[in-house]
């Protein structure tokens, strides 16, 4: 894997580059679909690369081993093979989940033991089986396994949940060189930096896994509930350590401005369920501001959900038709709303990538956070 940086803006951190896989290349910065089971709910994949333009998408370890399990996938031939994406993928290690079933599990040094969401039975994850998992599901960019710890947490839990993060990073290099890539492709694996909301723990954590020395690097543990500020003191302390000449990850964040915000501290990659989750619930994200389709002003406004156009290829559908369909609970609203908020959230990098490439991103981001925090 190599990533190489094309343009960097002048008045801030935002950078442009591509990341070349043995599965295609990646854009930078780029918006990542999340299809936490190996689909992308409502979407079918041949629309998410001819009409969102996809160039990689996220499985979720937890939820692929869970249903319908490594052995199914691996006698596929793997994850690609599997659901008919032929593009990248990245694998979340289930640490989030694990973070999620805290009612259920049970933590310790070795790993993680918890029950499963769906009939009870118990598992462990540890670092060395997450990494095993992860190579039989084939997937292009694996997770190393970390702790999530919530928010608020006092500092001592923190620091020692940081500290546990990065003994098993140890573990997960260690069983990645043990090891051998899957299916005939190359797999790297990222590390993750924890630290809560505290500045010298972040500091801590980004120099340990700066000198892991992986092919990129991700950012954990925000948006878990903490105020916005925090996020981007935490995104850009953190982005001013991590090697430049690497790709850095900010998990499972978030809104469009919350996107341009951490481009302009440095950050490439994204991911969020924001986009489909809150597609089906009537949330429409377009280049005026947010949407709630279901409010009886859209009732007879036949205008295109993004009057400005700027989606050509996804112009057919109106806000009453939309809302139409959302309140009738039928499927095809949940198959729209999605396909026009992944389709706008990539517009949306296009836009930021032109924008620094063009040396116009920092003037370009401020009038467009102006236009998307708007409620219509």
């Amino acid at each position: 894997m190599k990533f190489t940086i094309e343009s960097t803006d002048n008045q801030s951190n935002a950078r442009s580059g591509v990341i070349e896989t043995q599965r295609g290349l990646i854009h930078t910065p780029v918006f990542m679909p999340v299809g936490t089971a190996g689909t992308v709910k409502a979407l079918h994949f041949n629309d998410l690369e001819e009409l969102v333009g996809a160039e990689i998408i996220l499985g979720n370890t937890y939820h692929l081993y869970t249903r319908p399990g490594t052995g199914v996938i691996e006698e596929a031939g793997g994850l690609h093979e599997f659901i008919g994406w032929h593009g990248p993928i990245l694998t979340d290690s289930g640490g989030y989940q694990v973070y999620s079933l805290a009612d259920s599990r049970k933590l310790s040094e070795a790993g993680v033991t918890f029950q499963s969401h769906i009939d009870g039975s118990k598992h462990t994850f540890t670092p060395e089986n997450v990494m095993d998992i992860q190579r039989s599901l084939g997937s292009d960019i694996m997770m190393a396994f970390d702790e999530c710890p919530p928010f608020p947490s006092p500092k001592d839990y923190v620091e020692q949940s940081m500290h546990l993060t990065h003994r098993w990073l140890d573990r997960c290099i260690a069983r990645c060189r043990e090891t051998t890539p899957r299916y005939g492709h190359e797999q790297e694996l990222f590390p993750i930096v924890q630290g809560g909301i505290f500045a010298d723990l972040r500091k801590q954590s980004a120099e340990y896994v700066a000198a892991a020395n992986a092919a990129g690097n991700a950012i954990g543990g925000l948006s878990v509930g903490e105020p916005e500020e925090d996020m981007y003191a935490m995104t850009d302390l953190v982005c001013r350590i991590l090697p430049k000449d690497k790709p850095r990850y900010l998990m499972g964040v978030g809104t469009p401005v919350n996107l341009l915000q951490s481009i302009a501290l440095g950050v490439d990659m994204f991911d969020c369920v924001m986009p489909t989750r809150n597609g089906r619930n009537g949330m429409i994200f377009t280049s005026r501001g947010v949407i709630n389709i279901k409010n009886e002003k859209w009732k007879t406004d036949f205008s295109l959900l993004d009057e400005s156009g700027i989606l050509p290829k996804n112009r057919t559908c109106s806000k009453a038709f939309l809302r139409h369909l959302i309140m009738s609970n039928e499927m095809l609203g949940a198959m729209l709303a999605s396909l026009h908020n992944l389709s706008f959230y990539a517009w949306l990098m296009q836009e930021a990538r032109e924008n620094i490439n063009a040396g116009s991103f920092s003037g370009w981001k401020e009038s467009m956070i102006r236009e998307l925090s708007a409620r219509l």
